[in-house]
């Protein structure tokens, strides 16, 4: 059963203030630093749902990505921050949270710096279509470049059906128009490719496995009626049923480009 680690947060560093729902940088007790994302920021435990989700379809497609850990706050953590908003945060995201590992020395990605070849672009696009992610443009890359290479960091726009969690069938099969403001739009020539080779990789064992990741914990929403299980299977059709139908948003990706070149 494909599994996630779960660590012990042992130390707050520093907030991360360029994240709009205040991540932090922080060291848990096996020693290494992680960008922790907290439950008792902005969308909460559903913006930690996209980051799991949006992470691991991306590994799973063997993209670049730092690995994924649980996280514990114990309800002690935060008590002698001096800053009330983070202290507010910490002591409301007490429990189970979400981090990356950090990647240490890393530089935002620049497009004017970097160039990106096609095939890449073309993963990076698609993947972005797939999860209906927000956050992939100039203005705010959610990249980064880490050793020489290209990461993907920041996946917790994703999913944005979620946050009215109805019509998850019309969701599934729409297209993604926000693609236009992608930035690495105008390299992705090779949308059929990454299509061909990703849906034989996304196979609905696989897309289960990664849905059975979210924690019980994460799904006992206020306002929902249904079970932590009913909500699994709900994304689990999202995914499944975008997947069947990704030339819809591959139609959308492909009409973007053509505008822009």
């Amino acid at each position: 059963m494909q599994t996630l680690r779960t660590v012990n947060v042992t130390r707050y560093i520093t907030p991360l203030r360029e994240g709009g729902s205040l991540p932090a940088l922080a060291e848990a007790d096996d020693d290494f630093k992680y960008v922790l994302k907290f439950r008792g920021a902005g969308h909460g435990v559903k913006a930690l749902i996209a980051e799991l989700i949006g992470g691991e379809v991306a590994r799973a497609l063997n993209l670049p990505v730092p690995e994924l850990v649980f996280s514990n706050l114990d309800e002690c953590f935060g008590r002698t921050e001096a800053d009330e908003e983070i202290q507010d945060l910490l002591q409301g995201s007490q429990g189970l949270n979400l981090a990356l590992h950090f990647l240490s020395g890393a530089i935002t990605f620049d497009p004017a710096v970097t160039d990106v070849e096609a095939r890449l672009s073309s993963e990076i696009v698609w993947l972005d279509s797939f999860i209906t992610n927000v956050d992939r443009t100039f203005r705010n890359t959610n990249m980064l470049i880490w050793h020489r290479e290209l990461w993907l960091i920041d996946h917790g726009a994703c999913l944005y059906f979620h946050h009215s969690f109805t019509n998850w069938e019309q969701h599934a099969k729409s297209p993604f128009a926000l693609i236009k403001d992608h930035v690495l739009l105008p390299n992705a020539t090779m949308l059929d490719q990454a299509d061909a080779s990703f849906k034989s990789i996304l196979t609905d064992e696989k897309l289960r496995k990664i849905v059975n990741l979210i924690p019980d914990d994460w799904l006992n929403w206020e306002d929902a009626d249904e079970s932590p299980d009913e909500l699994r299977e709900v994304y689990f059709n999202f995914l499944s049923l975008r997947l069947k139908n990704s030339e819809i948003f591959i139609k959308e990706a492909k009409d973007a480009r053509e505008k822009l070149i």
